[in-house]
């Protein structure tokens, strides 16, 4: 894509206002509207906005912020009106002298690509499993705790009520270039998961932001919430995003290896010693809410245990049976509730760790760790993931190689204000405490 495709795209579509979308901190979407009158501007990088107004950003002092188009992210909403098109264009953010900005989480992601690439590889890839949830609005429009469905895991309708939510979604995925590879109901009622083909990490982050946006806009036309929130309800399962993680030099992929230990490459299994190995202080940036710690908790096949296998869905990380092109390393802790550029960007440091200082990793775990005695579960080296976000922030804050990951700026930013999150989640009173100590005491 260049300036000129995309302003013919613009002239022959009917576009009407482009959204300049980023992605803050916390992984939410950011975008400035402009009308297409201002278009040749933004692909000129000239477009500015006040980056003090964003939390985590720069301080009011220095706030001059500018967005750089790219352009093979541009697309046109397919539910946007005929009398006028909406399209996008994903953006960096750069200081006015044009450097990046050290606290897009977008443009770190690309420093740490560029670090891979030095290492000789040329490709990381990802593949997502985003899970959500879908609930019930009332007469008003406000969101309900009703679930619309009462589905399980591949149900069809009636039982899945979702489903011609689930299929619209998909047909405004696919008309904006996504290549679904599968959409079905998940374990709990109301739970759904639309996983979409491996690509390049940078691009694939770029979907899920996309995606999210979309199933929300989506649900709200059926009359129904979407949410990404890890854990909305006590005693069934929460909703993860487990990503496929994959190395590539050039068209080979550098985890497989026809004549190693379950056809595995000593790259893949350096990588997969790094995961384990940095797997505790990722998992704030992983799992970066108060409730996503709700989800890692023995039973309702989230894990909570770091240790891996071929086959067992019990630990932290599991090897899909797929061999050659699709030999992969999946994490199966991450919530959709991450930030994607910097899950990734965690996720790359703490793998490129383990290739770079041929880290080993201990035996598979095939048996389920849910099963095991805590005194079994040490026998066998395996900890437990952090059970707080609390827990999780100090876990980070030592851990050298993550924080490396993340850069100074995302690092203490998304510290300091994860620690005021927890403060004020742990100096409430939750109705819990009322229901239990009320008329006890």
């Amino acid at each position: 894509m260049d300036k000129q495709r995309v302003m013919d795209l613009v002239k022959e579509e009917n576009v009407r206002f482009i959204r300049l979308q980023f992605t803050d901190l916390f992984g939410t979407i950011k975008n400035v509207e402009i009308p297409v009158s201002q278009l040749p501007k933004a692909l000129d990088n000239k477009m500015m906005f006040d980056g003090s107004s964003i939390e985590g950003f720069v301080r009011i002092e220095e706030s001059d912020m500018y967005l750089c188009p790219d352009l093979d992210t541009f697309v046109i909403f397919p539910w946007t009106s005929e009398k006028g098109k909406v399209a996008r264009l994903i953006c960096d953010i750069a200081h006015p002298d044009g450097t990046p900005f050290e606290g897009d989480p977008r443009s770190n992601l690309k420093r740490v690509l560029k670090e891979m690439e030095e290492l000789g590889f040329t490709h990381f890839n990802l593949g997502p499993e985003p899970e959500f949830f879908l609930f019930k609005l009332d007469v008003n429009g406000n969101p309900t705790l009703e679930l619309n469905d009462s589905g399980g895991y591949f149900d069809l309708a009636p039982t899945d009520l979702g489903e011609n939510c689930r299929r619209d979604i998909v047909l405004e995925l696919e008309e904006m270039g996504f290549e679904v590879e599968a959409s079905h109901h998940e374990v709990a009622p109301g739970q759904h998961e639309i996983d979409f083909k491996y690509q390049s990490a940078l691009k694939a982050c770029d979907d899920i932001q996309t995606f999210k946006l979309v199933v929300k806009t989506i649900a709200r036309k059926h009359g129904l919430l979407a949410t990404f929130m890890p854990k909305p309800l006590f005693g069934i399962n929460g909703s993860g995003m487990h990503c496929n993680l994959s190395l590539f030099k050039g068209e080979e992929n550098a985890f497989y290896d026809p004549d190693g230990v379950m056809e595995m490459s000593d790259t893949a299994r350096h990588f997969l010693a790094g995961i384990l190995k940095h797997a505790p202080s990722f998992t704030a940036i992983t799992n970066p809410t108060v409730n996503s710690y709700k989800r890692l908790v023995p039973g309702y096949e989230a894990p909570c245990y770091v240790a891996w296998s071929g086959r067992n869905r019990s630990p932290l990380i599991r090897i899909p049976a797929s061999r050659g092109l699709s030999t992969r390393v999946e994490v199966r802790s991450v919530d959709p509730s991450a930030n994607p550029y910097l899950a990734m960007a965690v996720l790359l440091s703490a793998g490129l760790d383990g290739v770079k200082n041929e880290l080993q990793a201990p035996e598979p775990i095939d048996q389920n760790i849910y099963d095991m005695s805590r005194k079994e579960r040490n026998d066998n080296g395996i900890i437990d993931l952090p059970s707080t976000l609390a827990h999780a922030l100090e876990l980070l804050k030592e851990d050298e190689v993550i924080i490396k990951g993340l850069g100074s700026h995302l690092f203490e930013h998304f510290v300091e204000s994860k620690e005021i999150e927890w403060d004020m989640f742990r100096t409430q009173i939750h109705p819990w405490e009322r229901e239990q100590y009320l008329t006890q005491y």
